[in-house]
């Protein structure tokens, strides 16, 4: 596979995203740093409980079986908003996040798949066919998992306020957060989602896979067909995604989100963004391979 960006290939190759361990030993690096007072299990237990829910080792629930939106997925965007929060706190952007939100929003990016799991009765088809509702049965999973691991009704306010920032097609200024807080966390938690998966080596590779999803979730979902209208073949959403990015993502990034990106650069704010290069690097072998294939 041809990139451009041979440092965000040595950083991806140094944390291993189909790892969970390496992902996991990587934010708790980042939580060291930016919390003295901090917990020591903290990082360890969520991870546990993230793969518990993923692979079937949770009561109740199946291992997740959606081909894109799968675990690696999830710690993308985990690795991604651990980087984000990190160079945040070096660069002394106010106001300096609390040590509480920053385990509520790690709570929020690892359960925010979570709609895609199935129940153990839930035998038809594919996680993604839960595509268009995902982020609702996310919340919803969180709500009730939370609730059993003690955390209080505000907490998974917080944590559910998060995960609605990563709809795609969602209104982030119709979210109620209850802080200030909650809020940059959220928007540092929809820019870690789209970055992380965006910039992905096998992102390219892996978008005829979330056609596919789409394809099924339209299958599934009462007047889904409507939502895929302006995707004819896997081909032709290679072909729209750049303008998807430039059009959509870039713009949300810097408005909805307020350019939190800026805080992945290498130095602060203008630096290396190896995320924002990894992406422009994938959307032009999108860009070759749609003239090819023209």
């Amino acid at each position: 596979m041809r990139r451009n960006n041979v440092s965000f290939i040595q950083m991806l190759l140094t944390v291993d995203t189909r790892d969970a361990l390496a992902v996991a030993a990587q934010v708790q690096s980042d939580y060291r740093l930016m919390f003295k007072d901090r917990r020591p299990l903290f990082v360890a237990q969520a991870f546990g409980w993230a793969v518990d829910c993923f692979t079937g080792r949770l009561s109740g629930y199946l291992p997740i079986d959606a081909r894109y939106h799968d675990f690696e997925h999830t710690l993308q965007g985990t690795l991604c908003l651990s980087s984000l929060l990190r160079g945040r706190f070096q660069a002394g952007e106010p106001p300096v996040l609390s040590q509480r939100i920053y385990e509520l929003g790690l709570l929020a990016i690892l359960l925010h798949y979570t709609g895609y799991l199935k129940h153990r009765g839930d035998l038809e088809g594919t996680g993604a066919k839960y595509t268009l509702t995902h982020v609702s049965r996310s919340c919803e999973f969180a709500e009730e998992f939370l609730s059993t691991k003690g955390f209080l009704g505000p907490e998974i306010r917080g944590v559910n306020n998060m995960i609605r920032c990563t709809g795609v097609d969602g209104d982030v200024s119709s979210i109620q957060f209850q802080n200030e807080e909650e809020r940059i966390l959220g928007y540092a938690l929809g820019t870690a989602d789209l970055l992380g998966q965006m910039a992905a080596l096998d992102y390219v590779d892996k978008l005829p896979v979330l056609y596919e999803e789409f394809v099924e979730a339209s299958r599934f979902t009462p007047g889904a067909a409507s939502s895929l209208s302006g995707f004819s073949s896997a081909q032709d959403l290679m072909h729209k995604t750049p303008a998807f990015w430039e059009r959509y993502v870039r713009p949300k990034l810097d408005r909805d989100f307020l350019g939190l990106y800026r805080f992945l650069a290498k130095p602060i704010p203008s630096g290396t963004n190896d995320y924002l290069n990894g992406v422009e690097a994938n959307m032009a072998r999108l860009r070759e391979h749609n003239c090819v294939a023209t």
